[in-house]
C-alpha cells in the first residue's frame, strides 16, 4: 500500500487495531530502510517513548535501519541450509551486503535468499531462481488426509477453487445448523489438539473462551513458523489460504469473537500477498465483515507481519509483539483465553490446527480420529528435511512407524549412506538415533518415551556423514542468538551450554558431563518458556546417543 505523504500513513494505521507492526512496515517498504525519522513520528503517533520502540524495533532480525537494507540480501545458514551451500553463497553474497539469517522455512529448497519481498533457491548463487514454493508431494502411503485432503485441487488458493473441492461447507454447516456451543463440543469430540508444538486441546480452549468475560474477544492465527526445520504453515498458507479464513470463522461463530489476526513470519513475503488476495475475496463475497453468511455472525480479519525473532512463535511473545510492546514472553497464568490480546480473552491456534477445522466439521469427529492408527486420533503434517532423498511436508496417521516414513515414503538417505539421527520437534526436541529410529511412532506418547518430544514435528535427517557435535554446536548457537533475554537461566544457559561444545569449561569428561547436566537441569526447571525448557534437549539427546564423538571432542578441545 502507497501513502501520499506521512500523514495519510499514520492516520490510515492509526486506526487500525494492533497497529505498531503494520506501520513499521509500511515505512520499511516505502523507504527501503527504519529510519530516525519514521520511528520518531511512529513513537509521537502510537504515544510510544521513543527508547522503548528503538529498543524493540532492534529486537527484530530484519528492520533495516540504514539505507538500502531491505534489498541487501538475507541467506539462510539454519541447520539444513548451513549442510546445503548456505554458508558458500554467504561469502559469494558479502560485496553486495549479504547477511545470515535464521532459517528461512525453505528446507526442502535450500539455500534461500530473501532480497526485498521476494524469495530466491537455489544451490548456488548462479542458480538462484524465483519460484513458488513446492506443493506438498502425494501422499505416498495412499492414507486418506486431513489437512492435504484438497490442497492439491486447481486453483485450491482461489475461493471458486476452494469452493469447489467442498470449501466453506464447514462453515455453512455451523452456521446454519448448529449453536456455537454444539461447534465447540463437535471440535471437543474429535480429539484435534494444538499442531504448533503444545498439544493443548482445541475444543477445550475454544470453550474457555466462549465462557470468559470480556469483549472483544480475538482469534489469533500463529502463523511465525520460525522453527528451524518446519514449514508445513507456508504450505498450507500458500496453497490453501481459505482453508486458514474459513477455520478462524468457526472459531469466531463458537466462541463470539469478532476480530482475528494472522502474525505471519517475515521470511514468507509471498504469502503475505496470497494471503491478503484471499481475505480480501472473503470480504468480496459477504464471507468476513459483517452478517456473514446473511446471518448474526461479524468477523473481521488482519494480516500482522513479523519481522523476524523466533521468540515470537511463543504465544505470548507473539501477544506482546501484537500490542506493539517488546516481544517477551508473559507470565502464566493468566493465560491468553482470558487475558490475551488486549487483555482480553483470545484463542491462539496454529495454522495447522485452523486448517483442520473446516475438514472436521464438513464430516464428523469420528472421522477425524478414525484418522489415526491404533487408537491414536488424527494425523499430523511433518516437515521433512535434510539427508533425505525426497523432501517435503508428508501428513501422516499419527502411530505411523517413523522408518516408514523415513524410508518407504521419503526413500532414506542417498545410495551409500545411513541415516545417523533425526531431529524432532525441528531443534527443539533434539535428537532420535540408533534403535529408537526403528521403533517409535509418530505421536507424542511415543517420542517422550525416547526422551525427546514430536512438537511441530519439522525433522531433520543428518546421515553417518555428519559430526553430531558441530550438528549440536550449530543447534545450541542457535537458541542463544534466539532467546529473547528476559531470564537468566535460558539467556546464560543457552551461552553456556555453546561454550561447553566449544571445549570451554571443565577438562575432565565427567565434570564435563556433570556440569552440563546441571545447567540442563536449571534451564528446564525454572526457564520462564519454552525456549529454555527444550534447548538443552539437544545436548542431552547427544550425550545419550553419541557419547564417543562427544568423548573425542572433549578430548580433542582440551589438548
Amino acid at each position: 500500500m502507497r501513502f501520499a505523504a506521512i500523514e495519510e500513513l499514520i492516520a490510515h494505521w492509526r486506526e487500525q487495531p494492533a497497529p505498531l507492526l503494520g506501520l513499521l512496515h509500511a515505512f520499511h517498504d516505502r523507504d527501503g530502510y527504519l529510519s530516525a525519522e519514521a520511528l520518531r513520528v511512529t513513537a509521537q503517533a502510537l504515544r510510544l517513548p521513543l527508547a522503548d520502540l528503538y529498543g524493540t524495533v532492534t529486537f527484530y532480525h530484519h528492520f533495516a535501519r540504514e539505507p538500502g537494507g531491505l534489498q541487501a540480501p538475507r541467506v539462510c545458514t539454519g541447520p539444513v541450509c548451513r549442510l546445503r551451500g548456505g554458508t558458500e553463497m554467504l561469502v559469494a553474497l558479502q560485496a553486495q551486503g549479504a547477511t545470515p539469517m535464521p532459517c528461512a522455512g525453505r528446507c526442502d529448497e535450500p539455500a534461500p535468499v530473501l532480497q526485498g519481498n521476494r524469495v530466491l533457491v537455489g544451490p548456488g548463487v548462479d542458480q538462484l531462481v524465483h519460484k513458488p514454493a513446492p506443493l506438498p508431494p502425494p501422499n505416498p502411503g495412499g492414507i486418506e488426509e486431513c489437512v492435504f485432503a484438497d490442497i492439491r485441487q486447481p486453483e485450491r488458493n482461489t475461493l471458486a477453487g476452494y469452493r469447489r473441492s467442498g470449501g466453506y461447507e464447514g462453515l455453512t454447516r455451523a452456521v446454519t445448523t448448529m449453536q456455537p456451543a454444539e461447534v465447540v463440543e463437535f471440535i471437543r469430540q474429535s480429539q484435534l489438539a494444538g499442531r504448533g508444538g503444545a498439544g493443548f486441546p482445541t475444543g477445550l480452549k475454544w470453550k474457555a473462551v466462549a465462557e470468559a468475560v470480556g469483549e472483544p474477544k480475538s482469534i489469533v492465527c500463529n502463523a511465525d513458523e520460525g522453527e528451524p526445520g518446519c514449514f508445513k504453515d507456508r504450505a498450507i498458507l500458500d496453497y490453501d489460504p481459505f482453508a486458514i479464513i474459513e477455520g478462524m470463522t468457526i472459531a469466531a461463530y463458537a466462541t463470539g469473537a469478532t476480530r482475528g489476526f494472522i502474525y505471519l513470519r517475515y521470511e514468507y513475503p509471498e504469502t503475505q500477498q496470497t494471503l491478503q488476495r484471499a481475505i480480501d475475496e472473503a470480504y468480496a463475497a459477504g464471507l468476513l465483515g459483517a452478517n456473514i453468511l446473511s446471518g448474526p455472525l461479524s468477523f473481521d480479519l488482519y494480516i500482522r507481519r513479523g519481522a523476524g525473532a523466533y521468540i515470537c512463535g511463543e504465544e505470548g511473545s507473539l501477544l506482546n509483539s501484537l500490542e506493539g510492546k517488546h516481544p517477551f514472553p508473559r507470565n502464566r497464568p493468566p493465560y491468553p483465553v482470558t487475558h490475551g490480546f488486549e487483555n482480553l480473552p483470545t484463542v491462539v491456534n496454529n495454522v495447522e490446527t485452523l486448517a483442520s477445522v473446516p475438514q472436521i466439521l464438513r464430516r464428523s469427529p469420528e472421522w477425524y480420529q478414525g484418522l489415526g492408527l491404533d487408537g491414536k486420533a488424527g494425523a499430523k503434517v511433518v516437515s521433512l528435511s535434510g539427508d533425505i532423498q525426497r523432501p517435503g511436508n508428508y501428513e501422516v496417521p499419527f502411530g505411523l512407524p517413523l522408518k516408514t516414513l523415513l524410508y518407504e515414503w521419503a526413500g532414506g538417505p542417498a545410495p551409500g549412506r545411513s541415516i545417523q539421527a533425526v531431529t524432532m520437534a525441528g531443534l527443539s526436541g533434539g535428537f532420535l538415533a540408533g534403535e529408537d529410529l526403528v521403533t517409535a511412532t509418530i505421536d507424542e506418547p511415543s517420542i517422550r518415551s525416547k526422551g525427546s518430544m514430536l512438537g511441530a514435528a519439522g525433522m531433520i535427517v543428518f546421515d553417518d556423514s555428519r559430526n553430531m557435535v558441530e550438528v549440536a554446536h550449530n543447534a545450541m548457537e542457535f537458541f542463544a542468538h534466539e532467546s529473547c533475554g528476559k531470564c537468566f537461566p535460558c539467556r546464560i544457559g543457552t551461552q553456556r551450554l555453546t561454550e561447553r561444545l566449544d571445549g570451554v569449561g571443565p577438562t575432565e569428561p565427567d565434570a564435563w558431563l556433570a556440569e552440563v547436566n546441571d545447567i540442563g537441569q536449571t534451564m528446564k526447571g525454572v526457564s520462564a518458556c519454552g525456549l529454555g525448557m527444550a534447548a538443552p534437549l539437544v545436548v542431552e539427546s547427544l550425550v545419550r546417543y553419541f557419547p564417543e564423538q562427544l568423548a573425542a571432542h572433549v578430548s580433542l578441545t582440551n589438548e
